[in-house]
């Protein structure tokens, strides 16, 4: 059995009180990791000669070393008392400061070793990191750029920079230090995957999906890079792609509840969301306190339209993460798929402008140096993540097309990866095109000052791909939310909400943010193909009423449901066509024709569509013979499809903007005779029409509808509304 040697004191040493002996011996310990039999030595040292600097030293730092932090602490203040010149024992005391996470102190010490040795790497790396540690990236930076300046290839610190740059938005920085890296190192893997993060980050997916792929040759079988690959291929819509790198996350390690997210969200993507609900609830048994995995349970209980469901999940995150953005923003919009008033949908709307937008507004005051000349061509910004082929878009592009563009130049913000013929059209329409979502906020709120914007309109509200955040920093000097997600947004900083005097009444207006100016309709669409439409409705061949909805299934509330059922059991020879692309789920059909069962209609009566083109969706419409609004949440653009193809609707006003849309189309061609306060009102409208009389307002909706909200016409009073917010503004501005 071997022994450890044991320190060796002399007698002459003791005598002589020469300690050098015995502090070589300690040190050579402390060489050889015995840390024990080292601080025997240093303890002896110190009986000898209390004052020995170099013995306190070591002693803090092997105290330090064995986790006994407030004795090494002390220990080295004490040697500052004797040496207080000494670099090495202010950086060990700012290590352990660190450690006890006396961020304040620790930085008072690294400070007070940089103004004695200037040059010292390691304390301006430290400090860097600790900056880094408690959020403080910009000063982190300066660290870093200070270790760069002493030794150019100095790896880490560009590393960490670059990491720091990132954090606060500035990828195209953040790039560049990767790059520096990779010139230096060319396979440095810390810095391939955070470049490819970078590249994510950007939008530049492409060059993402490649650096991955490098850093994958390199690891195999490394989730974290598995894991960003497929969010990036997901953001490229490559479904199939992105669910085989998430899949094998989960084939490596079942345990990783990123892997089980990822998978959930093309499942989402796909429809198919009772198996990405069972991936979500895999992921918050692994994670039980993930904002992101209740957020997304949240979300496919909104897509399988339980919406109270989805708030009570989203209310679970915030409780865990009061300024998750998503949970905020995903909360908001299933709030408006329930049963609330406007009091309610406003306050979550403020909610997110308490917790996350008037912090941005704080930071970036706003400031513009537009013209002030009430009659001259007013700069008009659209800001977008639906600049495709969406039906948002079929909403707003009527609008733009139609400008007067001698009065008003258009500027479009295109906020979205996905393009296709319709963003083309919306780029030969726009006066100067900007595809900005790749640029980090700050980049977008230049340039539309640069571009002068004087009236900027958000087209997205809390819907996917908004810039919420860039509305918030003021960047134009009059602002405006409309069509797109047109519902209100809670934000001071947005100036003026389009809307109607049934969507939005006038008693309720001081519940909003947003000053209302009221249009003919809250929105209006682009007229369908007009060959796509007949004139004879199907009840007059068919010898039975054939009643449609035709709308999202996330709007299928179960009193909804129950009413439509009640119809049908009215008149037993009906039928119901419902049609959604959330139909291509299996379960979900299964459980929409299991309801409807219940409530006493058999399945033979009802058939279920599934997502098709846009020609054969409109094409279904020559199967319908009347349109039954899902409420609380009616349908905008749907309704107006339906109404555009000859088919009248049924809908039932509601206590909220969302619950009242149909209502405000409806009263806007004059039709509110199908508008109904109350269910046994929506049964008595649904049921009273003769085949006569669906065939004469099949004949007479074209022209109502041209009459009144023809999109030449509609954007005359939004120009007027443009012109008028305009003048009252350099009206109010000192002369």
């Amino acid at each position: 059995m071997s022994h450890q040697p044991k320190l060796q004191t002399n007698p002459a040493a003791q005598n002589n009180d020469d300690v050098a002996d015995l502090f070589a011996q300690a040190s050579a310990f402390h060489h050889a990791g015995d840390l024990a039999q080292a601080q025997v030595g240093y303890i002896e040292v110190l009986k000898r000669q209390p004052s020995h600097f170099d013995a306190l030293h070591m002693l803090g730092v092997s105290e330090h070393q064995r986790g006994n932090s407030q004795s090494a602490e002390r220990l080295l203040r004490h040697s500052l008392l004797v040496n207080p010149q000494s670099a090495a024992t202010r950086y060990a005391l700012g290590v352990i400061l660190s450690a006890l996470q006396r961020n304040d102190e620790a930085l008072v010490c690294y400070d007070d070793l940089i103004a004695l040795t200037p040059d010292f790497v390691d304390a301006h790396m430290k400090r860097g990191l600790l900056l880094s540690g408690v959020g403080r990236f910009a000063e982190a930076i300066v660290s870093y750029d200070n270790v760069i300046a002493i030794d150019p290839r100095h790896l880490e610190a560009l590393q960490h920079k670059g990491e720091a740059l990132h954090y606060l938005g500035r990828f195209d920085d953040a790039i560049a230090c990767y790059n520096q890296i990779l010139t230096l190192q060319p396979t440095h893997f810390a810095a391939l995957v955070d470049r490819g993060c970078a590249f994510k980050d950007l939008g530049r997916a492409n060059e993402a999906i490649a650096e991955f792929n490098l850093a994958l040759t390199i690891a195999p079988d490394n989730t974290i890079i598995l894991i960003n690959r497929g969010e990036t291929r997901l953001a490229l819509r490559q479904n199939s792609e992105a669910l085989e790198d998430f899949d094998r996350v989960i084939s490596i390690n079942p345990r990783i509840a990123l892997g089980w997210l990822g998978r959930a969200n093309v499942l989402m993507l796909r429809k198919n969301v009772s198996e990405a609900l069972e991936a979500c609830e895999r992921a918050v048994a692994l994670e039980p306190k993930s904002t992101k995995g209740l957020t997304q349970i949240g979300q496919c209980h909104a897509l399988l339209g339980n919406a109270e469901a989805a708030v009570s999940f989203f209310d679970r995150a915030l409780a865990i993460k009061p300024d998750d953005d998503i949970a905020l923003q995903s909360r908001i919009f299933s709030l408006d798929f329930g049963s609330g008033d406007y009091a309610l949908h406003q306050a979550a709307r403020s909610e997110w402008w308490r917790r996350i937008g008037s912090k941005i507004s704080a930071k970036h005051p706003p400031h513009h140096e537009n013209s002030l000349d009430p009659a001259r061509r007013i700069v008009v910004g659209y800001v977008s993540g639906d600049f495709r082929d969406h039906s948002a878009a079929r909403a707003f592009r009527p609008v733009l097309e139609n400008h007067d563009k001698s009065r008003f130049e258009v500027i479009c913000y295109c906020n979205s990866l996905t393009q296709d013929d319709v963003t083309d059209s919306f780029r030969h329409i726009a006066d100067r095109w900007r595809d900005v979502v790749q640029w980090p906020d700050d980049r977008l709120a230049d340039c539309i000052r640069a571009d002068k914007v004087d009236i900027l309109i958000d087209l997205s509200g809390y819907t996917r791909g908004n810039r919420l955040r860039v509305f918030a920093r003021k960047p134009a000097p009059i602002q405006v939310t409309a069509w797109g997600h047109g519902s209100g947004t809670g934000m001071p900083t947005m100036d003026y909400l389009f809307t109607d005097p049934v969507s939005v009444p006038r008693e309720v207006c001081d519940l909003f943010a947003e000053q209302i100016y009221h249009l003919p309709c809250s929105i209006i669409i682009e007229p369908p193909p007009a060959e796509l439409r007949v004139t004879e409705p199907p009840v007059t061949s068919n010898g039975y009423v054939t009643y449609g909805v035709f709308t999202r299934a996330s709007r299928f509330s179960n009193s909804a449901i129950e009413l439509w059922a009640r119809i049908l059991r009215s008149d037993v020879t009906s039928r119901l066509i419902i049609k959604d692309r959330a139909l291509n789920d299996g379960s979900v059909q299964t459980r929409l024709l299991e309801s409807l069962a219940a409530h006493g209609v058999t399945p033979d009566r009802v058939s279920l569509m599934g997502s098709t083109c846009r020609e054969e969706h409109l094409a279904a419409y020559r199967c319908v013979d009347i349109g039954l609004d899902p409420f609380p949440h009616g349908g905008g653009v749907s309704t107006w499809e339906s109404l555009y193809m000859g088919v009248p609707v049924v809908t039932k006003m509601g206590n909220s903007l969302s619950t009242r849309i149909g209502g405000a189309i409806l009263s806007a061609i004059d039709m509110r005779d199908w508008i109904a306060s109350s269910e046994d009102q929506y049964v008595d409208i649904a049921l009273r029409s003769t085949p006569d009389r669906l065939r004469t307002i099949r004949n007479q909706l074209p022209d109502l509808i041209a009459a009144r909200c023809s999109p030449a016409s509609y954007t005359k009073a939004v120009e007027r509304a443009y012109r008028t917010m305009w003048e009252k503004y350099c009206g109010e501005r000192p002369g």
